[in-house]
């Protein structure tokens, strides 16, 4: 056998000289709290109502939908 082992290898041309070139680290994932919130439509939260009342720590809000198509969530 004449050849190195680095030449018969499966390793692509140009990283022969790379260490540990397929033991590239992958990016972690982001924290829950970093990553996008959830997104609910109007009409999961509305569920064919004008007005639906929400609870958040204890106090109710009443979250309303107008002729006009918008949202008005008062306290």
């Amino acid at each position: 056998m004449t050849g190195s082992l680095r030449n018969s290898s499966a390793m692509p041309p140009g990283l022969a000289s790379a260490p540990d070139w397929q033991a590239v680290p992958q990016p972690a994932q982001p924290p829950a709290d970093l990553a996008a919130p959830p997104t609910l439509s109007s009409q999961e939260l509305m569920q064919g109502r004008k007005t639906v009342t929400i609870s958040h720590n204890g106090t109710e809000y009443r979250l309303q939908a107008t002729r006009q198509g918008k949202l008005i969530l008062t306290k």
